[in-house]
């Protein structure tokens, strides 16, 4: 006897190929998600005057720790890339020993804010440029990463012209004003008007009351005339 079996097929499984480029694909991203960073901050350059003392920042963050975390500054000079100092920190919170490989720099960071700043001590032109922060993590296999940071050493700071923001302000300020005014205006104007319609309701309503009189309706005050007698 043969049976048949009816209704909805059982569902089948995509190709394993799919599956396991899909599991790959969420591992990459969570492990993405928890990889070393190196930021130099919002604002990744800086105007400064010659011979003075600046402060290159950089700091780092990673959500699986560090242990051993390698980290250099290095000096682009003409497309070679120089270094200026390197440490390897060896825990969270462990101040690392840095060697200095260029002259007028200061490590000023501090490991327990994750921060490995320097500090370059009268700059001149020759110090301008890009200066690249790197970090290695080894419980990342290693995996490199890195923020620039631009320095722009000037003769004298330029003076910003702020003619056009004064422009826009003036603008702005002037359509507010405006739209203002025309409001106080509507304001006055439609009061004006209630108060005229207020009181020509009250005229209509005492002239309506004299017609009444003269016309001797019933509830006027008019006198009434006595009747004639015969004789």
């Amino acid at each position: 006897m043969e049976v048949q079996w009816f209704g909805a097929e059982t569902p089948k499984l995509g190709s394993p190929l799919r599956v396991v480029c899909l599991i790959v694909s969420i591992l990459l991203a969570t492990w993405s998600s928890q990889a070393l960073e190196m930021s130099v901050g919002k604002v990744p350059f800086m105007e400064a005057l010659n011979g003075s003392t600046v402060m290159l920042p950089c700091t780092y963050s990673s959500c699986i720790g560090i242990k051993d975390l390698y980290f250099s500054w290095q000096f682009n000079d003409n497309g070679t890339m120089k270094k200026v100092c390197e440490s390897t920190i060896v825990a969270q919170g462990v101040m690392p020993v840095v060697k200095i490989m260029r002259k007028r720099v200061e490590f000023v960071g501090n490991n327990v804010n994750n921060n490995v700043s320097i500090l370059l001590w009268n700059i001149t032109f020759e110090d301008g440029g890009q200066y690249t922060c790197f970090g290695i993590n080894p419980k990342e296999k290693f995996k490199n990463h890195s923020a620039t940071f631009e320095l722009i050493v000037v003769d004298e700071l330029r003076s910003v012209d702020n003619t056009l923001t004064i422009i826009i302000a003036s603008a702005v300020g002037g359509a507010i004003a405006l739209l203002m005014g025309f409001m106080l205006l509507k304001n006055f104007t439609l009061f004006v008007l209630s108060k005229l319609e207020e009181k020509n309701k009250e005229c209509l309503v005492t002239s309506s009351g004299i017609d009444n009189t003269e016309n001797g309706l019933s509830g006027s005050k008019a006198a009434t005339k006595p009747t004639p007698k015969k004789k």
